[in-house]
């Protein structure tokens, strides 16, 4: 659906985008993150036609975005961070209007907007002035405009920024319903909903592509995911040795010694392996008590700082 090559965004001196390269398959939902100011936002406007690159090339369905471009935007529909809607049409009114700006036949122009009204919600609310809307239909009236059409594709940059948590929900359930027709492309600081909804990871940070992946296989490469806490009774010298020779352990950290005798361990192990059950073998083995084990399971929050943390 999607193929970047050494996309590139230059404003000055200053380099916004630098060679970015990926893919993004059909029927793939693909979280889009990085910090503010790592260029995501320059890169969806490369891809939607707002800005050309610098440098570089990209596809949309097989059409160059600078060359085909009209041909390109035909396939997908954008939802930009700040909707610009017409406080003083009705939502009927703005999305024909927008619907004869997209080139759609004026036949097929109520078909149209009827799919869009329904599908996002807003056929009881189709005649009200978009000036008395909340701040959660007005993003179900830009996502609306966005399926004008039914493009392939959707690019939907912060749908749920400003949106209270039960908005956040709407919007998210919409998503995930819109998804099973369209590659979706999501742009957003809230990680936990890209976890939820997302098959798909691309990091961006400072211009550059710092991953690309499924979230599982993120968070298992994680060095954090070989991270296992412990509390035992015992000789803690011979045990935390003991530890220290199996293959996949990298570190034994000693946290603390409870006045009851407690020792709390922390073992820091290859990511991708579990050495729990080797860890409880030894200490059983010295038959000494084992209270507590826990293997930490990373989330995509600890994947972003990773790749993104400055040094």
């Amino acid at each position: 659906m999607i193929k970047a090559d050494h996309l590139s965004k230059t404003f000055g001196r200053f380099q916004a985008v630098k060679n970015a390269t990926f893919t993004i398959n059909k029927g793939e939902i693909v979280g889009f993150l990085g910090p503010n100011g790592a260029g995501k936002t320059t890169t969806l406007r490369m891809l939607t036609g707002y800005l050309p690159p610098s440098g570089g090339s990209a596809t949309i369905a097989g059409y160059d975005i600078v060359e085909q471009t009209l041909e390109a935007r035909k396939h997908l529909g954008y939802l930009p961070e700040h909707v610009p809607l017409y406080d003083d049409q009705r939502i009927t009114e703005y999305l024909k209007y927008r619907a004869r700006l997209k080139g759609i036949p004026s036949k097929k122009i109520w078909d149209s907007v009827s799919q869009s009204l329904e599908r996002c919600g807003l056929e009881n609310v189709h005649r009200k002035m978009i000036r008395t809307l909340s701040k959660g239909y007005r993003q179900r009236v830009g996502l609306a405009d966005a399926l004008l059409g039914s493009p392939d594709l959707l690019i939907l940059d912060e749908p749920t920024n400003g949106l209270d948590p039960n908005q956040i929900r709407q919007i998210r359930e919409l998503i995930k319903e819109l998804s099973k027709e369209h590659t979706i492309i999501l742009s957003t600081h809230i990680l936990s909903e890209v976890e939820m909804i997302c098959n798909k990871v691309i990091i961006i940070d400072q211009g550059i592509i710092k991953a690309e992946d499924t979230p599982s296989n993120l968070t298992s490469n994680l060095r954090a995911a070989g991270r296992i806490n412990l509390e035992f009774k015992g000789d803690l010298e011979k045990i935390t040795a003991m530890f220290e020779e199996i293959p996949a352990v990298k570190k034994v950290i000693f946290e603390e010694t409870s006045e009851d005798g407690w020792h709390t361990v922390t073992v820091r192990a290859e990511a991708g392996t579990d050495t729990r059950e080797k860890l409880a073998q030894i200490i059983v083995g010295q038959n000494c008590p084992l209270r507590h084990m826990y293997r930490h399971v990373p989330n995509l929050e600890e994947v972003f700082v990773e790749m993104t943390r400055r040094n």
